[in-house]
């Protein structure tokens, strides 16, 4: 009975996996379609923000910790730190900025 009843749920699983990406082809041509490349061009343009910040705040916070931790070691070497610390900071959010723009590129060309 156990072994019928596990052939039934598998033949129902396997089914509803063959038939489910017919439905996403039964649409007409020219219909309205709320899954259209411009809503997943939206959907990428918001993860590529939300990477781009996320990898960017990741970055700036272990530059920052990594050069206290080295001042804090080597009160004297405080200038030969911070220079390069401030640059680096300046570069990682620029590439920041960059996914910024480059989502908001994506916007405005699918947009219209």
């Amino acid at each position: 009975m156990k072994n019928l009843r596990s052939r039934v749920i598998g033949t129902i699983a396997f089914l509803a996996v063959l038939l489910a990406p017919v439905a996403a082809f039964a649409q007409e041509p020219g219909g309205a379609n709320k899954y259209s490349v411009r809503t997943w061009a939206a959907g990428g343009a918001a993860l590529a923000i939300g990477q781009g910040v996320l990898g960017g705040a990741l970055g700036q916070g272990r530059a920052a910790a990594a050069a206290l931790e080295g001042i804090s070691r080597n009160p004297n070497a405080a200038a030969r730190i911070q220079t390069p610390m401030i640059l680096a900071l300046a570069l990682i959010e620029s590439l920041v900025l960059l996914s910024f723009v480059i989502a908001f590129f994506l916007q405005s060309i699918l947009s219209g």
